[in-house]
C-alpha cells in the first residue's frame, strides 16, 4: 500500500472549527466543504481511512494578536497527535516583533511557515514580507505560501518571481500548483526557480488530467507534493486522481511523502 502524506492541511481548535470552515467557503464562493468539520480529529480519522498516515498542518492569523495563540496551537495539535503531525507557524505583517515570532515558531517545533497573501491582505512581495522570507531563508524554514487568485494580485506569478529571485535559497511551496485559477501563467513564469516547490491541492478539481500530468512533468515530480487542503475535499477524491494519471511507481513515491518527508525532516 502507497505510503501517503498530506502536505496541506488547515486545523481549527474544536469551539471554532465550523465557523472557520464557513469563512473558506465564503471566500471562495462556495467551495465544497460539508465534508470536513475542520478539527483534529475528523482530518485524522477521514485521512487515515483512505491510507493518509501523516499531516503537515497549519493555520493562518489574520490579525498580529493572533500569531502566538494560533502558534501555540498548532505546537499543541502536534503534540497530541501521537506522531501523525508536523506543524507549520503563522506569521503577520503587522507584528511588532517578526524576529520573536520567528524565534518561537522554531522553539515550539515548528517546522515551517504558512502565510496567504489573499486571506491575509498583502502582496506577496510586500517589504514586510520580504523581511519575513529573509529570515525563513536565515533559519533554514520552508514557507508554504497560497499562490494565484484570479480575483486579485495578491499572490500572483509574478509577486512569487520576485520573492524567489530575491530569496534563491528559500525553499517556497508554491500552494495550488502554484497558481490557484491562473495556473497556465504560473506554468510559464515559475518552474525556472529551483527553490520553488508546488503542490496539488485545490486545484485538480479544475484541471484536466493530462494538463495535471504535464504540469508535474514541468515541475519535475522532484518538487510536488500531495495535498488535499483539508478541510475542502474530500480526500479520497484527490488520491483517486492522481493514481489515474498513470505515473510511474518512483515518481508516485516522491509525490505522495518522499518530498515532504525529506523537506521537512520527517523519519518512518
Amino acid at each position: 500500500m502507497q505510503r501517503i502524506i498530506d502536505s496541506h492541511c488547515h486545523i481549527y481548535p474544536d469551539n471554532i472549527a465550523l465557523k472557520a470552515v464557513h469563512s473558506i467557503d465564503r471566500f471562495y464562493d462556495g467551495l465544497p466543504c460539508e465534508h470536513h468539520d475542520g478539527t483534529c480529529e475528523c482530518l485524522v480519522r477521514t485521512g487515515n481511512a483512505c491510507g493518509i498516515s501523516h499531516f503537515i498542518v497549519h493555520s493562518v492569523a489574520t490579525t498580529p494578536e493572533q500569531v502566538s495563540s494560533i502558534n501555540h496551537f498548532i505546537a499543541r495539535s502536534v503534540h497530541e497527535s501521537n506522531g501523525a503531525m508536523t506543524g507549520l507557524g503563522t506569521m503577520h505583517l503587522d507584528s511588532p516583533t517578526p524576529r520573536a515570532d520567528i524565534h518561537e515558531i522554531m522553539e515550539l517545533g515548528l517546522k515551517g511557515v504558512k502565510m496567504h497573501p489573499d486571506f491575509q491582505r498583502f502582496h506577496a512581495d510586500d517589504l514586510k514580507a520580504m523581511s519575513i522570507y529573509g529570515m525563513c531563508e536565515e533559519y533554514g524554514l520552508p514557507v508554504l505560501i497560497h499562490t494565484g487568485d484570479y480575483r486579485y494580485d495578491y499572490s500572483n506569478p509574478d509577486r512569487i518571481a520576485n520573492v524567489l529571485k530575491t530569496f534563491p535559497g528559500l525553499k517556497m511551496i508554491g500552494a495550488h500548483f502554484a497558481g490557484w485559477s491562473v495556473w497556465d501563467e504560473a506554468a510559464e513564469k515559475l518552474p525556472q526557480y529551483p527553490n520553488l516547490i508546488v503542490d496539488t491541492c485545490s486545484s485538480l478539481h479544475w484541471l484536466k488530467p493530462e494538463r495535471t500530468k504535464e504540469l508535474i512533468e514541468l515541475y519535475g515530480a522532484d518538487r510536488v507534493l500531495f495535498a488535499t487542503d483539508y478541510p475542502i475535499w474530500p480526500q479520497q477524491n484527490e488520491i483517486d486522481y492522481l493514481l489515474s494519471l498513470g505515473l510511474t511507481d518512483e515518481d508516485y513515491e516522491k509525490i505522495f511523502w518522499k518530498n515532504t518527508a525529506e523537506l521537512f525532516s520527517i523519519s518512518f
